[in-house]
This record gives structure tokens, sequence and C-alpha cells, in this order.
């Protein structure tokens, strides 16, 4: 399998360009199974970069070279593919269209300046497509539309460009419609003829095909003409003035490059249909760097720092966007260049902070980069630099993980993070056998350090090792990855850190007395334990009169208690929320010790609790889900079966309801699989801790 891929992209080696005008930076977004990769093939192969497209199902393509890629057929991160295309460069960055893996398309975005949509002819548009699409509108990112999967026995191209028009709005109109075995150019009113492959013949459409798309043509022209900066060009057009293909075609690409005008492209990648189209119009009509606007970016310590642009010239500012382990080289980090030029046997500086809280840790480092790489898919082809706007990879520099800022050592730099989704199916995994142990590890840092949407969670309490992914599909990346590192792991059942408590006042007697080698041990304490509301935490009160127990050992009761409610009453779950007050006791003048009456402290709480009630409690989570409202009804009723309590709904943006309620841990192992399944997908929850609250007594493991 690695050889045919290998042989696939063999293509020599890679161009470093020179100027950022002739580079463009294009993501590929759409739904799983919508032919991104196909596409991403075929535009290779029709560049001449490969010398021929690469399968899905036979896994020899040149972006899905991951393993688990290739056993699910799909893709499952973030590759690039950079083509030659009329003396200007494209890096196609691929991604996957599946929601456990929006980590990566989320970096493909921060990498690029513009988005290709792709829409399969025969699917229709899913909300999480949308949902990108309403993502890019936001900060101005120039889309385009590729229809594609025409040789689909249910594709429907007309219904789709219907679909598009009706899901991402007025702005998106084809520039193209198929007719036999190509193309007609609304604008210029030519056939594109591919019955022969690509390039295609270019000719004269059949006049049914032009009378036929007439409506469409004009539509298409009055939207150019819509955000054309020539006020007087609608006026002209409306009186009948046949407006000039060129002045068209510059108005398109302008409005194109704001992001205000969305064409739209049928595209065949087998039969090569709409593949020089898409070329041209990603060359002539997207961004390059130099009309996108880098990130903002501060010193490591937060000083603001002016704002950057891409001039080969500037500073150095790049950011790395993937990292990946292969198994020859090491570490490989996908960098985009945002300013400066990166250049190897040189020094830099490697930044990261503000992810604390995905378990990236804050760090810089002075490392060297030894050398450049083009990457096309797995295959790293060297080159002698990267200039501002250009991607590369890097190998071998030990501290940088995804999300880091690389930067000149003599200045310093560190660009704002993007925004990340947040993990929320857990997966407790454990190492077969102890000489595994040190391997997870190993392999756990890295994947950690490649993945911000993996979250490492070593609970101290359950003692377990927590996985939080996006999805099952997520999930199962990460534990194939581990499995091939060499840790052979398993799953286990996640376990809910409870707590529990007192539920009404209870006394405890605690006596320690011990004679042993001539050294005697005397502690004797009496103690009243009462309960607290809801997060109140923990009050100790000395209410000992005649000095009954020494002022010295008084802190030494206090800390017994301390260390007694944290390893709990039994159960092993911690005790929150009671006040213990120091009512009495006794101590021996020469036998009575620190120790002693740490001992006695515990042994008082203990006889307490067994004198008592004590309850359990579970952690309380607040959810907030979004959701179209068709399953608005299905979901309320799910909730009430998780023993969830509705605090409310309201209108969110998109046509969307906003549920929230408070829903117990326990209830929600699982319940980013069930809301996906609830909602065919379409739904997105996020969830914090509210409390802890007692827990139905039918529940509750003592």
């Amino acid at each position: 399998m690695a050889d045919k891929q290998a042989r696939n992209a063999d293509t020599g080696a890679a161009v470093a360009v020179d100027d950022p005008a002739k580079v463009r930076n294009v993501v590929l977004v759409g739904p799983s199974g919508s032919g991104k990769t196909t596409l991403t093939e075929a535009l290779l192969a029709a560049s001449g970069t490969v010398p021929r497209p690469g399968s899905v199902v036979d896994g020899t393509t040149v972006c899905d070279h991951d393993p688990a890629a290739v056993r699910q057929q799909r893709s499952v991160g973030l590759s690039v593919a950079p083509v030659l295309h009329q003396g200007h460069k494209i890096n196609l960055i691929d991604t996957p269209g599946y929601a456990d893996f929006v980590g990566e398309l989320r970096a493909g975005l921060r990498a690029a300046d513009a988005a290709l949509f792709v829409v399969s002819a025969a699917e229709g548009v899913d909300a999480a497509t949308v949902a990108v699409w309403e993502e890019c509108a936001a900060v101005g990112m120039p889309r385009a539309v590729v229809v594609s999967r025409l040789d689909h026995h249910r594709a429907d191209a007309m219904a789709e460009i219907a679909a598009c028009q009706a899901a991402f709005g007025d702005g998106v109109l084809p520039l193209y419609l198929p007719a036999g075995d190509g193309l007609v150019g609304l604008i210029t009113q030519r056939y594109f003829d591919y019955s022969a492959g690509h390039p295609p013949k270019i000719g004269e459409p059949d006049p049914a095909d032009l009378e036929r798309m007439a409506e469409a043509r004009n539509a298409l022209i009055e939207g150019i003409i819509a955000e054309s900066e020539d006020e007087s060009l609608m006026d002209r057009y409306l009186a009948g003035e046949e407006i000039a293909e060129d002045t068209l075609i510059t108005d398109l690409e302008t409005a194109v490059a704001r992001g205000s005008f969305h064409p739209v492209i049928p595209v065949c990648a087998t039969s090569g249909i709409g593949l020089a189209e898409v070329l041209d119009g990603i060359v002539r009509a997207f961004p390059s760097p130099l009309e996108h606007r880098p990130p903002d970016v501060t010193t490591p310590e937060g000083t603001p720092h002016e704002p950057l642009t891409a001039d080969p010239a500037g500073p150095l500012a790049a950011e790395v966007v993937r990292t990946a382990v292969d198994s020859y080289v090491g570490r490989v980090s996908l960098v985009r260049v945002f300013s400066g030029t990166l250049r190897p046997e040189k020094p830099v500086h490697v930044s990261g902070h503000g992810l604390a809280e995905r378990g990236h840790e804050d760090h810089d480092a002075d490392e060297r980069v030894a050398h450049l790489y083009s990457p096309l898919g797995a295959n790293l082809r060297e080159v002698p630099y990267c200039v501002a706007g250009d991607l590369c990879a890097l190998t071998k520099v030990g501290s940088a993980e995804t999300g880091d800022t690389v930067s000149a050592p003599e200045e310093p730099l560190l660009m704002e993070p993007w925004a990340m989704p947040e993990p929320l199916l857990p997966v407790a995994v454990v190492a077969k056998t102890r000489s595994d142990e040190d391997t997870l590890a190993r392999n756990l840092s890295r994947l950690v350090a490649g993945d911000p949407t993996l979250r490492l969670d070593r609970n101290a309490e359950t003692g377990q090792l927590v996985l939080w992914c996006m999805g099952e599909a997520h999930a199962d990346v990460v534990l194939s990855r581990l499995r091939a590192g060499g840790a052979d792991v398993e799953t286990e059942p996640v376990k809910i850190s409870l707590r529990s408590t007192f539920t009404k006042p209870a006394k405890g007697h605690g006596r320690h007395v011990k004679q042993s080698g001539g050294h005697g041990q005397f502690a004797v304490c009496d103690i009243e334990v009462e309960p607290l509301p809801r997060g109140s935490g923990f009050q100790f009160v000395d209410k000992v009169v005649g000095g009954a127990v020494p002022h010295q050992f008084i802190p030494s009761v206090e800390k017994g208690v301390r260390a007694q409610l944290q390893k709990g009453l039994g159960d092993g779950h911690p005790v929150v929320d009671v006040k213990v007050t120091l009512v009495d006791g006794k101590a021996h003048s020469v036998d009575s010790s620190d120790a002693a009456f740490q001992t006695a402290g515990a042994l008082a709480l203990r006889d307490a609790a067994a004198n008592g009630h004590i309850t359990m409690l579970e952690p309380l989570e607040e959810v907030a889900i979004r959701l179209p409202d068709e399953h608005l009804g299905t979901v309320l009723g799910d909730l009430s079966s998780r023993r969830g309590r509705v605090l409310g709904t309201e209108a969110g943006e998109g046509g969307r309801t906003v549920i929230r309620a408070e829903v117990p841990a326990t209830e929600l192992v699982r319940y980013l699989i069930d809301l996906r399944s609830m909602t065919s997908g379409t739904a997105t929850f996020t969830r914090r801790h509210a409390r802890f609250e007692p827990m139905p007594e039918g529940l509750a493991v003592h």
C-alpha cells in the first residue's frame, strides 16, 4: 500500500516560490463522502503533479496516507497537496468532512486564504457544512462551490445548485452548467468539451443549451453587476447594452476575492469535467496571501505588536497548523508562514501559550531548523526557503506543537490561537501490561502535542487515564495510533468522580492509645459534624475548653480530619460541605504527639460517619444544546429520561433553538454519540460543571 502511494506521488523536486502574489492557499470543505479527496487527486493529475489519480477505495491517494484513513476510507486528518498552474503555486488543503475531525478542518481554515466548498450532486447540503459556511462568512473568507460527482447515478446538478443557493444565500450563482460531455460557460457562452478528457476542447455550444441556460445567465450577469463598483453598469445593462465579457470577468473576480460573490462550478473528477475551470478560478479569482491579513501577534509576554503583512522581508512569524509523527523522520510540523522567510540551518524561537487547559503547557524554546520541505501528502520534498504566504514542513523541531508560533530568536512572537472545539466523549484507557505503561505515556504525549482537540485527563480520584475525544471515529484513530506506536491498550468504562457528605449532625469519638517499644501514642478527641450548604467546602472550629487538647495539637486534629475527608469514609469518595467542631479531648504529657492526634481526628470522623447519615453526591453539568427545531421534542424527552432539568429554551443563530439544562455527569458519558444519532448529526452541545447534588438512593453506590 505504502509503495503504491509513494510511486503515485513521485514528482521529483519541489519548486520554491519567491513572490507571495503567486501563492494560493485553498482549503477544501464539505461533508464526508462529497469527493474532496477524489477532487484533489484529479487536480493533482490534471496539473501534472502526479502521473495518475489515486483511489480512496484502494488506499492509494496522496492525501489519505494515514493507515486509519485507508481503513475507514475517509479523511481523518488535514493534508496538503501543492500544484502548479499558470505560474502559480496552489496549496490544496484537503480536510476531513466527518464531525469527529472538525479540529483538522479548523486548522485548514487557519492555514488558508480561501475556501472551496465541495458538495455532492447526489447528496445535498448538510447542516455542518452550512455552519462552516457561516463561520467563513463571519470573517469574510472568499468562498466558491464545487458541485461534484456528476457521474453518480442519482446526480442532479441543477437541484444541488438550487440547494446551495437555499443554504448559502443569493450570492451563490453558477458560472458553468453541465451539457453533454462538458460545461457551458454562462459568461463566455462557450462549450468546454471533455469527451476526450482534460484539457477540454473549446467550441460553440448547442443553441438549445444556450436557450435552456438563458435565465441562469441573466441571473449571473445581474449578480455580478450588483457587486460591481461601477454604479452605471446596472443601468446600462437594464437599458439593453451588452456588457463586455472582460468587464464582467474582472468584476466577478473582484467580488469573489472580497468574499461577496460565490461562483458554482460543476465537476466530475473521473471524467475531468470542470477541472480546468476550477484551477483557473482559483488562480484568477481567489486572493493571494497579500490580500489576507495575518492573525494578530504579541510578544510571548503579551506585549502588543504591530500588525503583520505577508512580506518576505518582514519579521518571521509562522504557525504550526498540524503535527504528525512519521515512523522514519519523527515529528513533522506543517507550518504556514505569515510573515518573513523561513530558511534552513537557521535558529528559530518556538512559543506555545494559552492552551494549558488542553494539556499544552506554556513553553518557549530556541530550536534549529535543519531542513525545509514542501509536503505532498506524506511525501516531503526539500526546498531552500519558504516565503510569507506559503506552506512548508519542518522535521525534528522537538518542542513544536500544533498552534505554536515560530519566529526569530531575536524577535520572538506569539500568534493569537484559533478557536478549537471542545472534546466531549470520554474514553478511559489502560495499558495491558506494566511494560506497556511507559510506551503509552510516551505515545500519548506525542498525540496530545499534535492534536488540540484531544484532551488528556489523569483522574487521581478514580485512578483512570481518560482521553476526551471528538467522537467514536476520533477515538478509534487515537487508539489505533497508540497501538501502532507499540502500546497495547484496552478501554474500560469511564468512572465519574463522586463526592459524599453528611445529611444530619453527628458526633464522633476518636481514641488512639498505643504502647510500642517504650514509646507510647496517646490522643483522644471528640468532634461534632454538621452538614453545610452545597459548595460551602470544609470548616473547622475549635471549641475546646480548659486545655483538654493542648493548643499545639489542635491543628493536628484538623489535619487528620482533612486527610480522612479527602480519602473518603469507606466508599473512597471525598467528603465535602461539612463543618467539624472539636469540642473535647485528652492528651498525655509524654506520649501525645502530632501524629497521634492526626490519627485520633481521622478516627473521630469515621465514628461520626458510622453514627450519622452519609449520602452520595454526583456532579451536575450545565449543558447548552444547539439544534434545529424539528428535533426539539425528541431531545427534550431524552433529557427527561436522563434525569435532566430543563432551565429554558431560547432562539439561537441560524434559525436554531438553544436548550439550557442541568444533567448529571453520569448521564453524559456517551451523550455526544446519542445526540448525534437523535438529530442526524445536526445538534451540538457544550457542558460545564455546575455543582454536586445528592444522588438518588437507588443509584448511589456505597
